[in-house]
């Protein structure tokens, strides 16, 4: 395939909004596919319109005239014998005043709408009378930017089919084309026939499409599979089960552990007895003990003498899973260590030498582990949390931070229950584990929607909680606008209005903007019963375990996904006491927005509201933006086509077995710019 400047009438303007579209080859253009087609074989009478649809009439000039207006423009009216239409035009030239003159027949193609005039074409395409019959094909329209127009693409995409086609190469076994060689297929969905099935194209169901999406899927599914043989070319250190830690850790506990917590302990266990680095994920819902399971985990390579790091995306998190680790282990003779990126320098310091002697055998921290300067005595052990914050590449670092010729094997949790269509996709590359069971004595949590005007009601009800019933509560302040700063400034308004008008309630506050130390000051506080009612922004939606809170308040709650709702949500009913949600929205609430809460008014299952989030907001809401670029699908959409996603992964790993050097042929087509992995 060639460059895209080789093709005619592709100079450095054009090229450059080419690649605003990531065009950058002949090949480029040709997965470039259509958005939407239009059908230029029929001509319709003008008394079948209908208004938001493309059509191609064929009339008669009747008049023309330059009506008043802030704008000037130019109104051209076509009738056909059975009706009227107003050609409606803004940018006027002379080649268009030529060809509208009345009494003039023309050939006419756009979009109906309603205007001044009644019926009303804006800017159409206008040509002179031509038989259609001979319009065999339907007419692309293609995903452009301002400047480039439907035309030139369409062009550019024509000289690609005669000059460049027979470049492109069949990297799918015949087997798997699902009876459709690759060029036959780009060719058909460039340009369908009349007849094709229009309702099958646009909901991407064609088999030509769905041979284009197959191979997307398989390439996809290529990179996930050679990240993991990457990973696992070095050898991991093998673990044998722990005979004293387990035990010790578990005897401190007022509980039992559930049948899903031993299940998955389980599972963990024959992974760490092999000298090949698990990499396996944990989902759990909210509450669900998954940071139990890891503490598990580590006891196993600890007692072998390995080191434990445990990485969360925010200090605050990473505090918490800190005090939590230290609070079980140091009774056991376990150094636990902390490490941040906001640590003074002396402290830091002190921490890697700790590190690098194996004196800190479990070390907590944020994304400060990844850095090239830490080092570890003996990693044996990797623990991260909420590893959709992380992009891929963060966590494949710390596969390097094992010592000479091992690598540290791999525990991912995540407390966002993520539906199967997008683990497969996005996490492919790990075995996943699912907590299914929450701990006994749970009461569910009850959910209720309240509109924002009655917000001073719901607060008066909340201080009488905590005032009369000595009950704890957590308000959170979110505004319209996606901003950590405007959120804390709302929640510190909101905090000194309660502050001024109720003394007698003890108040507190955290947000994003405090320093690490004085959040986790506050949420201590309040974890003790200091703080009887916390304001706090949505930082508080991962981590902190306070039984006595038991009303959760969120505000504008219609801006906020299902899954992070859910998140917040989870805060409360962590002990046996009855909880309530309180989820205020601004009116008027649109229909999505209410099928939106009512979801989360009937479930307090964490994967049907994952499921409804993905259909709903996409993977990028569910996942975060970090993980979503690398899945960067192009034809494919998971949630349409996951009927398909068990086939690519096998059809890739029957690729990588026997057609290897199709392997890369396909990244390099599907995913240009993903980083490579060496597979073995």
């Amino acid at each position: 395939m060639a460059l895209i400047h080789e093709l005619k009438g592709v100079g450095n303007a054009a090229a450059a909004l080419l690649e605003k579209l990531h065009l950058y080859t002949t090949e480029d253009l040709l997965f470039h596919l259509p958005r939407d087609y239009e059908d230029r074989s029929t001509i319709i009478p003008m008394n079948q319109l209908t208004v938001g649809r493309t059509y191609l009439l064929e009339g008669e000039v009747i008049s023309v005239d330059y009506p008043p207006g802030k704008r000037k423009s130019m109104a051209v009216l076509v009738q056909d014998g059975f009706g009227k239409v107003t050609l409606r035009f803004y940018h006027i030239y002379k080649a268009l005043n030529d060809r509208l003159k009345i009494g003039h027949h023309v050939q006419i193609f756009g979009e109906v709408r309603v205007g001044a005039r009644g019926l009303e074409l804006y800017h159409p395409e206008i040509h002179l009378p031509q038989p259609t019959q001979g319009q065999t094909r339907l007419t692309a329209i293609y995903p452009s930017t301002e400047g480039l127009s439907q035309a030139k693409l369409r062009d550019l995409v024509q000289q690609v089919f005669e000059h460049y086609l027979h470049d492109l190469t069949e990297l799918l076994p015949k087997k798997y084309t699902q009876g459709y060689a690759l060029k036959d297929a780009l060719h058909y969905i460039h340009v369908p026939p009349v007849d094709a099935n229009m309702q099958q194209l646009m909901q991407g169901q064609h088999p030509a499409q769905q041979r284009l999406i197959l191979e997307e899927l398989i390439a996809h599914q290529i990179s996930l599979l050679t990240r993991r043989a990457y990973v696992q070319q070095v050898k991991a250190p093998v673990f044998s089960p722990s005979q004293r830690l387990v035990n010790a850790l578990l005897e401190q506990l007022p509980f039992q552990l559930t049948g899903a917590q031993q299940r998955v302990s389980a599972e963990i266990m024959q992974d760490l007895n092999k000298n090949q680095p698990m990499l396996r994920l944990i989902q759990g819902d909210v509450g669900a003990g998954k940071t139990l399971v890891a503490g598990i985990a580590a006891c196993h390579a600890l007692e072998s003498n390995w080191q434990v790091a445990l990485m969360a995306p925010t200090e605050i998190l990473a505090e918490q899973h800190y005090l939590n680790f230290k609070r079980w282990f140091e009774p056991l003779g376990i150094h636990v260590t902390w490490l941040s990126g906001k640590q003074k320098a002396k402290d830091k310091k002190q921490v890697k030498a700790a590190m690098l002697s194996g004196e800190a055998q479990l070390v907590v921290g944020t994304h400060a582990l990844f850095q090239d300067d830490i080092q570890f005595q003996q990693l044996g052990l990797v623990i991260i949390d909420e590893q959709h914050r992380f992009g891929v590449d963060q966590r494949l670092a710390l596969r390097d931070k094992g010592s000479a010729n091992t690598t540290p094997h791999q525990l991912i949790m995540t407390a966002t229950p993520i539906p199967r269509t997008l683990a497969m996709s996005a996490y492919g590359d790990l075995d996943t584990s699912i907590i299914d069971e929450l701990p006994p004595g749970r009461t569910p949590i009850q959910t209720v929607t309240i509109p924002l005007n009655r917000r001073e009601e719901v607060l008066q009800r909340i201080i009488k909680n905590c005032i009369d019933d000595h009950k704890q509560a957590y308000w959170v302040c979110t505004l319209v606008e996606q901003s950590e700063t405007l959120d804390a400034q709302a929640a510190e308004a909101h905090f000194n209005d309660i502050q001024s008008r109720f003394p007698e309630v003890r108040v507190g506050l955290v947000h994003g903007k405090m320093k690490a130390d004085e959040k986790q000051h506050v949420m201590q506080s309040f974890k003790d019963n200091h703080i009887q009612f916390l304001i706090a922004t949505t930082v508080i939606e991962v981590g902190v375990d306070v039984p006595n809170a038991t009303i959760m308040v969120i505000e504008n709650a219609e801006r906020l996904g299902l899954s992070q709702l859910h998140q917040l949500r989870g805060r409360v009913g962590r002990g046996q006491l009855e909880s309530f949600c309180v989820l205020l929205y601004k009116t008027p609430l649109s229909q999505n927005g209410y099928e939106r809460l009512a979801i989360l008014r009937e479930s307090n299952d964490g994967f049907v509201i994952a499921e409804k989030d993905l259909e709903i907001r996409g993977p990028g809401e569910l996942l975060g933006t970090k993980q979503t670029g690398d899945l960067g699908f192009r034809v494919a959409d998971i949630e349409r086509d996951q009927h398909l996603l068990e086939k690519a992964h096998r059809i890739a790993q029957d690729i990588l077995n026997t057609h290897p050097e199709h392997a890369e042929s396909l990244l390099n087509r599907w995913l240009p710019h993903a980083p490579r992995y060496a597979y073995v």
